[in-house]
């Protein structure tokens, strides 16, 4: 059975993922991983759980593309990491309306 699974990323520990998290939730996503990392930082722990977890025909929903990539090279190296998983991928475009 196909899967929502959603990805928050806040950038430093004063911020919250709460937003994030209410639109994936809002989006259908079952479970959220959430991290707290800087967009320099490259250790993402929660992503790499997410990835481990991804099944085939399964999507994997982020708030905003930034909240995957820290960069285009990183998101485009990112995204790469996803088509071997055959998962489906959904970006933003699809929880804008659950954006504030």
């Amino acid at each position: 059975m196909s899967e929502f699974l959603g990805y928050a990323r806040v950038s430093t520990a004063e911020q919250t993922a709460v937003l994030q998290e209410d639109a994936l939730r809002a989006a259908g996503c079952q479970r959220i991983w959430s991290n707290t990392a800087s967009g320099t930082t490259t250790d993402r722990p929660q992503l790499a759980a997410v990835f481990d977890h991804l099944r085939a025909g399964d999507t994997l929903v982020v708030w905003r593309l930034d909240r995957l990539g820290r960069s285009l090279p990183h998101l485009i190296e990112t995204i790469g990491e996803l088509q071997p998983m055959a998962a489906v991928w959904s970006l933003y475009l699809r929880l804008c309306k659950y954006c504030v």
